[in-house]
């Protein structure tokens, strides 16, 4: 039976390639919503599409890219979501490194239930888990969240569908209503304003920034960014720059 959106738990990602441990800890942890990977790979290309999850626990010792390998690029691919280092017990040197690469903290194996909750609760609670309201308009901020978490990568409104069980064309019709514009309007102005920042605050040139954001070639890019803007990404650019220095 689909979850209800108003308790919907949060989404963890477990990577270990022992089946096993993944079963016990599945099972031990049946109140939040779990994905499973066996390995480094295959956690990265589920992180790598649309998704909704909050914190991935993941096992240092694994075979192909070891967990130091897979931290450090979940990191660049999805750098909001909170990492939880698995160590064998007493591998405080693997702990440290793991840390200095950027984990969000690590738990030591073999699993104990009550330590592991609490420092899953940690990091859940500190990524503020939204409350929601009224049954449509808490779709829709889902709906909106969803989008900023995947703003690098390509969301349709079928994998936004699928995010909030509701059909595309249903979704569709009450994102106009809730939002005040349209699915494809929304995301078209979230892309536009992360364009923006983009080339304000870094050198990143305009292939390199309409990659980052999921476009096939640049020029649909500039030309998405002109209709928006009434500037290429060149001339905001410049614009920008020249305003900066005027203001010193």
């Amino acid at each position: 039976m689909p979850l209800d959106p108003r308790v919907l738990p949060s989404r963890i990602l477990l990577v270990d390639d022992d089946a096993l441990l993944r079963e016990e800890f599945m099972e031990c942890f049946r109140e939040y919503g779990i994905a499973e990977s066996s390995s480094g790979q295959e956690a990265l290309a589920y992180l790598s599409k649309p998704n909704e999850i909050d914190l991935v626990i993941l096992d240092v010792r694994m075979s192909g890219l070891n967990g130091i390998e897979v931290l450090e690029r979940i990191k660049r691919i999805a750098p909001e979501v909170r990492v939880v280092i698995f160590t064998g017990y007493g591998s405080k040197d693997v702990a440290v490194e793991a840390l200095r690469s950027r984990a969000d903290d690590y738990i030591e194996k073999p699993l104990d239930i009550e330590s592991t909750r609490l420092v899953i609760e940690k990091h859940l609670q500190e990524k503020k888990a939204r409350q929601y309201g009224p049954a449509g308009e808490n779709k829709i901020e889902r709906v909106k969240d969803f989008l900023l978490r995947n703003l690098h990568k390509k969301v349709t409104l079928k994998d936004a569908s699928e995010a909030v069980c509701l059909s595309p064309k249903y979704l569709s019709r009450i994102f106009s209503r809730f939002a005040g514009q349209g699915f494809g309007e929304y995301r078209i102005s979230l892309m536009v304003e992360e364009a923006k920042r983009l080339l304000k605050q870094t050198a990143d040139t305009v292939d390199q920034i309409s990659g980052r954001l999921g476009y096939q070639n640049a020029e649909s890019f500039i030309r998405q960014f002109k209709r928006s803007v009434k500037a290429t990404p060149a001339e905001y650019r410049k614009k920008t720059r020249k305003k900066k220095k005027a203001g010193r």
